[in-house]
């Protein structure tokens, strides 16, 4: 289990505390995010957590405006972001794959709901076709965003560089690819800094993506395990060649070292990076947790903190 230090904790209250007052709210649970709860954490890392709170006075939900239903705050090294139950429990019905992450992390800083068996009930009933789109999406879109040559129009619409010829680019779009002439004004070349830490990002969102296909095809979808370094040992080695894992586990390594920001170029590959988009609803889709029990789950995290 990843260990924090415990003036960690004692920050991370402290804040949580401060958010309360500010924001009028009672926080039910919180979490380790992001590096710390997936094994990746440097020594210099941050301390992402994430929260779900309830409104201290519950007739804000009938109010015109409604309650706050996300909270964002930053105290140094600890960065908090925080969801109200109906907010958070909608992001699960929908398995969004951060809300899922909360429940499964290994750390957690706030338990006056103990959220197991909501986790338990989440890990049986998510939609898998949902959940694979989202890891799909954060690799595609970080591999966009972060390791991939392109170009920027003047409307800042990006276009991935697939190939730089003497008179022109071959660009990606939604359709497929385009060309884009040379000399056309309306396009500037950049290229950005493809680092340890996106390369890690994209290749684990990739290898979720893919490693839940996998599986649902065998005729059971299992999730990868939160913690990275127990998904490559237990799982991985089911689904990706030695090669694909080692790849993996170096950036891991790397990151883990201090090492996140080093420039490292296409560790990762744009084919990998681009899980299929279509895949087979009979196999991957299914109608996802229950409303009525949702709102069960609800209840029992207002009555936890009221």
């Amino acid at each position: 289990m990843p260990s924090v230090p415990a003036y960690v904790f004692d920050a991370v209250d402290e804040l949580l505390t401060t958010i309360e007052g500010e924001y009028d709210v009672d926080i039910a649970v919180a979490a380790a995010r992001g590096s710390h709860a997936w094994g990746a954490a440097s020594p210099d890392s941050d301390y992402d957590v994430g929260a779900v709170f309830v409104p201290t006075d519950l007739r804000q939900y009938a109010h015109l405006e409604g309650p706050t239903d996300v909270v964002h705050e930053t105290d140094g090294e600890i960065e908090v972001q925080g969801w109200d139950v109906h907010t958070f429990v909608r992001l699960l019905a929908d398995s969004n794959d951060g809300a899922i992450d909360l429940l499964r992390s290994p750390i957690r800083y706030r338990v006056d709901y103990e959220p197991d068996d909501l986790r338990d009930y989440i890990e049986r009933t998510y939609n898998p076709m949902d959940l694979y789109h989202a890891w799909r999406g954060i690799a595609t879109s970080n591999y966009r965003k972060y390791i991939s040559h392109h170009l920027v129009r003047t409307d800042d619409e990006t276009f991935p560089i697939v190939e730089s010829r003497e008179d022109e680019y071959v660009v990606e779009t939604d359709d497929g690819t385009t060309t884009v002439p040379a000399d056309d004004e309306r396009f500037e070349e950049t290229q950005t800094k493809p680092t340890v830490k996106r390369n890690l990002t994209i290749a684990r969102a990739a290898m979720s993506a893919r490693y839940l296909k996998a599986t649902g095809e065998r005729g059971g979808h299992e999730l990868p395990a939160l913690e990275f370094d127990r998904f490559l040992t237990e799982q991985a080695p089911s689904v990706f060649d030695d090669d694909r894992i080692e790849r993996a586990r170096e950036l891991l390594e790397r990151k883990r070292a201090g090492e996140g920001a080093a420039t490292v170029g296409d560790a990762v590959g744009r084919g990998f990076a681009h899980p299929p988009k279509a895949i087979d609803p009979e196999v991957h889709a299914r109608s996802g947790p229950d409303p009525e029990r949702l709102d069960e789950f609800i209840d029992d995290i207002i009555a936890a903190v009221q």
